[in-house]
């Protein structure tokens, strides 16, 4: 019987190639796209869970409260995690880190490591990442010891051992040993690096004493709790303890903390913090309900296809049941049908998904997975969501037609019901609903990523390139060979660039009262050309000049932000008032206008600027675009004469600001692509309909021809109908599309307005693509003999 079933289900599809094709593709293009929506999401939600003890691991985090204002970071004082472990005992292990960038030569090999990390030697034994070789215990006890990811040791070592070879870090060629080589970082892990040296190498070389600093924030703490320690508990004994162990200083500086616990497998996608690398659980919904609404969509045509065509099947019914079928039968030969074609749907899934597995890691910006096999759990989900949708899909439809009355049909007097007209009609309105709203989004979302990356930032970052010397001690000569090749506009010098890291000072300034009022701001150290060359204006007061001499120890500038702060209610007014700030002390001699040095997800914050020129380790060069790669190799060749033992790198700076959207660009293509693919199967799905539509009214568009309707007339007869179902669906998505990128946009400190003739042009859009896909049916309708329609009345 089941054979007899496929047989005829196969025979059925075959018969119906056109019906057949729209069905198992939409339903493949539907269960494609949600298959790389779950991997997606659920790559997302794995991050660092994967480590052994991960439920008992928090990080640390921080609130620092200052008269000005309250500062919520990730970082923690070097000196919070010894005492923590030191005084309370629920804590059985801390590891401290902190990111860096170090030059390592081996011989004539050499590279600046950008993405290295200072940790603890507990740092193997809180988490699960695996040594090769070396003792995980002892690889980052000593100073001056070092562990490189296998990838990292074939860069020095090839396919030698590294272990007990020693490296030359930093300018100053110190000796390092490599007691360590690990698996490469994975991919869902929220801490990375190429190569990790051991804190004491910080704590007892770099910078000795830091481990008593109760004021400098600089490290990334994580603890292991012991099991069954609560941690809403351990952190209500935080306060106690920051009292003990400083309380005479923070009474003296004016600040005091608040210490927290994040969970480690939630920081990733729930922290507001920040971290190495950050997700977003806003987005992870979103994709979730887009790969719902991408299933729905599909489903919808099944239902809808199959309906349709139960006129043309009702003759078959009505002579199976004369014959003895019963209901049940029936229902289970065409659930039976249903199950076929999902299953020939899961199969060419297979062999989509793993031909654009690759371009959809690249479009995700991370390697989601590496193979459609590598995950095997993965393809038994597949293929089981693909037998629960023929089933559930295919169950309304089985029940429709295995209800049909063989009396009525075998007269001749069967016909489509008129509640399965107003279904077909609904679940196109549900349907283009869903894709209009998706539509919305897809504009919404390139709008805010093109404000984002064209509005006017007030500072200049176009053709200008980035030198990064760490602090090389012919930097200043290096800038000024540099600034005497023909194709170079301007040079400057600073500690920091819009868009990277900078210092946060703790800093005294006087208020409109005459107080000096304490906050922790933002600082650059920068040259004299910085301000002029990034075009950063002014708008009270002087920039810093050569004609001042004091300027390079008692000069600051603020910016408007700043002023606010102390309580100004105009720029001018904070021009000459006296600050501190590590160890210096002057006036401010001028007020520059707010320019965005963070992202525009950030509100532009109090800012800073002194000239340190001992401190500036990037040097920013304005290019002319004439004869660019010419001037960039002279640069390089002027690199090599004065650095020649670092690497020569550079990065143009619109470039280096512009990856802090990365993210948000990787979500809006992700998104356009699902909405493509949304829409597509939606017009699919409307195809096929019209296709049925068009057939059952063959002998009424004969009629009219004979009695002299246009070509255009009855074009518009069979668009008018699913026109009328589009219009409403865009009444319903413009509301429900409205919130959720409402919702959306609500992340961005600067944001655009959704505009009404977002809404206007969604619908347009949705219009013209449906009346594109009627429109070939129609056309193809309206233009056929009559004769060959009213032939056999």
């Amino acid at each position: 019987m089941i054979r007899n079933y496929i047989k005829i289900a196969l025979r059925n599809l075959w018969r119906h190639r056109g019906f057949s094709f729209i069905n198992i593709t939409g339903l493949s293009i539907g269960i494609t796209a949600c298959f790389f929506i779950f991997i997606y999401v659920a790559f997302e939600l794995s991050y660092d869970n994967f480590h052994t003890n991960a439920d008992r691991i928090y990080r640390l985090v921080t609130d620092i409260k200052t008269p000005s204002e309250t500062i919520n970071t990730s970082s923690t004082s070097w000196a919070f995690a010894p005492n923590i472990k030191a005084d309370l005992p629920e804590v059985e292990a801390f590891v401290r880190t902190s990111g860096g960038s170090f030059l390592v030569r081996r011989g004539d090999v050499k590279f600046q490591e950008e993405n290295s990390m200072f940790a603890d030697s507990t740092f193997f034994k809180v988490f699960d990442f695996k040594l090769v070789k070396g003792d995980p215990r002892t690889a980052l006890t000593a100073p001056a010891t070092i562990v490189f990811t296998e990838s990292t040791a074939k860069k020095y070592f090839g396919s030698a051992d590294p272990i007990g070879k020693t490296v030359l870090i930093t300018g100053d060629a110190i000796p390092a040993t490599v007691t360590g080589i690990m698996k490469d970082f994975p991919g869902n892990s929220q801490i990375k690096a190429d190569m990790i040296i051991s804190m004491t190498s910080l704590t007892q070389k770099f910078n000795k004493g830091i481990d008593g600093q109760w004021g400098n924030f600089g490290a990334t703490t994580y603890l292991l709790l012991k099991p069954g320690t609560s941690p809403k508990a351990l952190e209500a004994k935080m306060p106690a303890f920051l009292q003990s162990r400083d309380g005479d200083g923070m009474k003296k500086s004016q600040m005091s903390y608040t210490l927290m616990l994040e969970p480690l497998k939630s920081t990733y996608l729930y922290s507001k913090r920040g971290g190495q690398e950050v997700g977003s659980i806003s987005n992870v919904y979103i994709f979730s309900i887009v790969a719902v609404f991408i299933l729905l969509i599909a489903c919808i045509n099944f239902v809808n296809l199959t309906t349709a065509r139960s006129v043309e099947r009702a003759k078959e019914v009505g002579i199976r049941k004369v014959v003895g079928a019963e209901k049940g039968q029936l229902a289970s030969q065409f659930i039976g049908e249903s199950v076929v074609l999902c299953i020939i749907a899961f199969l060419l899934t297979l062999g989509i998904a793993a031909l654009l597995l690759p371009a959809f890691n690249q479009l995700a910006g991370k390697t989601v997975s590496s193979g459609i096999f590598s995950n095997w759990y993965y393809v038994i989900i597949l293929f089981v969501t693909s037998i629960l949708i023929g089933l559930l899909a295919g169950l309304y439809p089985a029940l429709v037609l295995s209800s049909f009355k063989p009396v009525m049909v075998l007269k001749g007097r069967f016909s489509g019901s008129r509640k399965g007209g107003i279904l077909r009609r609904t679940l196109v309105v549900a349907q283009f609903s869903i894709s209009i709203t998706l539509i919305i989004g897809t504009i919404v979302v390139y709008n805010q990523m093109s404000f984002m990356q064209n509005r006017d930032l007030g500072f200049n970052k176009e053709q200008m390139v980035v030198l990064n010397t760490n602090g090389d001690p012919a930097k200043e000569s290096l800038k000024n060979a540099i600034s005497s090749i023909p194709g170079v506009v301007s040079t400057a010098s600073a500690s920091s660039i819009p868009g990277g890291g900078n210092n946060g000072a703790y800093s005294e300034i006087e208020n409109k009262s005459g107080d000096l009022q304490i906050a922790n701001l933002d600082l650059y150290f920068v040259d004299y050309d910085y301000v002029n060359q990034f075009k950063i204006k002014m708008v009270a007061g002087r920039s810093f000049s050569r004609e001042f001499g004091t300027d390079t120890a008692q000069a600051m500038l603020i910016n408007e932000a700043a002023v606010k702060l102390f309580g100004y209610s105009s720029p001018k007014d904070a021009i000459g008032r006296r600050f501190k700030q590590w160890g210096r002390e002057g006036k401010i001699v001028g007020v520059m206008k707010d320019f965005h040095f963070r992202s525009l997800q950030e509100v532009i914050k109090p800012l800073t600027m002194r000239i340190e020129l001992h401190s500036l380790d990037l040097i920013t060069v304005k290019v002319s675009p004439k004869n660019l790669n010419s001037t960039l190799a002279q640069i390089e060749g002027k690199w090599k004469q004065f650095i020649p033992n670092r690497p020569y790198s550079f990065y143009f700076l619109d470039e280096f600001f512009d990856r802090q959207y990365r993210a948000e660009q990787r979500f809006g293509k992700l998104f356009f692509n699902f909405a493509v693919l949304a829409i597509f199967i939606s017009c699919l799905g409307l195809l096929g309909l019209a296709s049925y539509s068009t057939l059952q009214r063959t002998r009424e568009i004969g009629i009219r021809k004979v009695l002299g309707a246009s070509v255009p007339g009855i074009v518009n007869l069979l668009s008018l109908d699913f026109l009328k179902l589009i219009v409403i669906s865009c009444l319903i998505a413009m509301p429900v599309g409205w919130y959720f990128m409402h919702q959306w946009l609500k992340d961005f400190a600067y944001r655009i307005d959704i505009q009404w003739w977002v809404f206007v042009l969604a619908g347009v859009l949705a219009v013209l693509v449906a009346v594109a896909t009627i429109s070939f049916q129609a056309i193809k309708a309206a233009l056929s003999n009559p004769v060959k329609s009213l032939r056999s009345e």
